[in-house]
């Protein structure tokens, strides 16, 4: 199917969180939710560069401070969404960080892992009493073609492992676990019949300012030559986000890639995962860490739904994931 962001459908009267909203794919999935209509927020590190891309974006949006890397900052910024907002349509995880300068996060953890994947656990745990009630509301996950590379042998040893700076495995292991966070969570959203649904997304390859990390020597020449001529731009890298995002046709539980070229370019399509992030008790394994690990508890129970939830028109299927 030959899908662009013409076929993004009338957001009006949506309101849509963006994580890493400032620039890159975020700043262009953004753009289209905004210029279709939607009311955008966009989480960001650095409130200036947030305000910016709002002023340059348009229409309604707004700018919330949000550091993945320090779970009072995502605290913080779930209870300022929750005070200015009543609901949620469309939650994006997509901000990231790949190959940093080793550091911990504020609370301790290996950065990738931390920032990745805890952050936007924690962050979609707070938030998602405003959504699971709102008819035809997704949360969807950016993960990355190096989930391949990530191992799901997690514990909190590795959790807080100082080997991560410049760790293609780290990076892997935290867009792993982006993928499997996504799978899980849509099964715990469909067992308690909860209105939304929960979907994951990869790029491709795309020149974003994630690559100005300081990269494994290894990787340097084969990114340098990757980026000239595999690379599509970040409006091209947003699709899969922005399908996921607004298509439904594209049921809960699926995971959306470029289609051409090694999935690492091309027009938005149902991905191929590594094994692993199949194994359904890797990703069980993966959540109780991560509860135990942020604090965050998710009350997704049969009981927290109303007995009635009203669906869009024409809704299909959901897909579990499993």
């Amino acid at each position: 199917m030959d899908w662009s962001t013409a076929d993004v459908p009338d957001q009006s009267g949506r309101t849509a969180l963006v994580t890493g909203g400032s620039g890159g794919i975020g700043l262009e999935t953004a753009r289209t939710l905004a210029a279709r209509g939607a009311h955008v927020v966009l989480a960001c590190r650095n409130v200036e560069r947030g305000l910016a891309a709002a002023a340059r974006i348009g229409g309604r949006t707004e700018v919330v401070r949000l550091d993945l890397a320090s779970l009072d900052s995502v605290r913080q910024a779930a209870a300022e969404i929750r005070g200015r907002h009543q609901r949620l349509d469309l939650l994006v995880n997509n901000a990231g960080v790949m190959f940093p300068p080793f550091r911990r996060t504020e609370d301790g953890f290996e950065a990738h892992f931390g920032v990745n994947h805890l952050g936007h656990f924690a962050l979609t745990g707070l938030l998602l009493d405003l959504m699971r009630h709102v008819p035809g509301s997704r949360v969807v996950t950016v993960t990355s073609l190096a989930h391949r590379a990530g191992t799901a042998g997690f514990d909190d040893g590795q959790a807080r492992s100082t080997s991560g700076r410049r760790s293609v495995t780290a990076y892997g292991r935290s867009k792993l676990a982006n993928l499997m966070f996504a799978r899980e969570l849509q099964h715990r959203l469909a067992g308690a019949g909860a209105a939304t649904v929960s979907l994951a997304a990869h790029p491709g390859l795309s020149a974003t300012g994630l690559w100005h990390g300081d990269a494994p020597a290894l990787l340097r020449p084969v990114a340098g030559a990757a980026l000239r001529w595999l690379a599509q731009p970040p409006e091209q890298a947003a699709l899969p986000s922005l399908r996921a995002a607004t298509d439904y046709l594209v049921p809960g539980g699926a995971y959306l890639g470029p289609h051409a070229l090694f999935e690492s370019r091309g027009k938005p399509m149902p991905a191929r995962s590594s094994r692993v992030s199949l194994d359904v008790s890797a990703q069980v394994r993966l959540w109780e860490l991560s509860q135990d690990l942020t604090g965050v508890r998710y009350r997704l129970t049969p009981a927290d739904t109303p007995a009635c939830t009203p669906e869009p028109a024409a809704r299909p299927p959901q897909a579990t994931g499993r």
